[in-house]
């Protein structure tokens, strides 16, 4: 049973990295990101590494997308203005 999880966890981690990868514009990649932080702090759980697991989910699920999000929401306002 256990083997099968870790196997899920992977294969979940790996199709959201490919998705990722593949987007072209740059806020639904930070939203890509997002589920593939919250996919990584699945599998740190599951692997038996639950303080790994909060610090991705907090990290890598909110404050990284955010961060990139409004980037690209500025950059965006100072293209429109020329």
């Amino acid at each position: 049973m256990d083997d099968a999880l870790v196997v899920a966890a992977l294969l979940l981690v790996a199709a959201a990295a490919t998705v990722a990868v593949f987007q072209r514009d740059p806020a639904r990649q930070a939203i890509v990101l997002s589920l593939l932080g919250l996919a990584l702090a699945v599998l740190f759980t599951v692997l038996q590494a639950p303080d790994v697991g909060l610090a991705q989910l907090a990290v890598g699920s909110a404050v990284t997308p955010l961060m990139i999000l409004l980037a690209v929401r500025k950059v965006r306002r100072k293209g429109h203005r020329k």
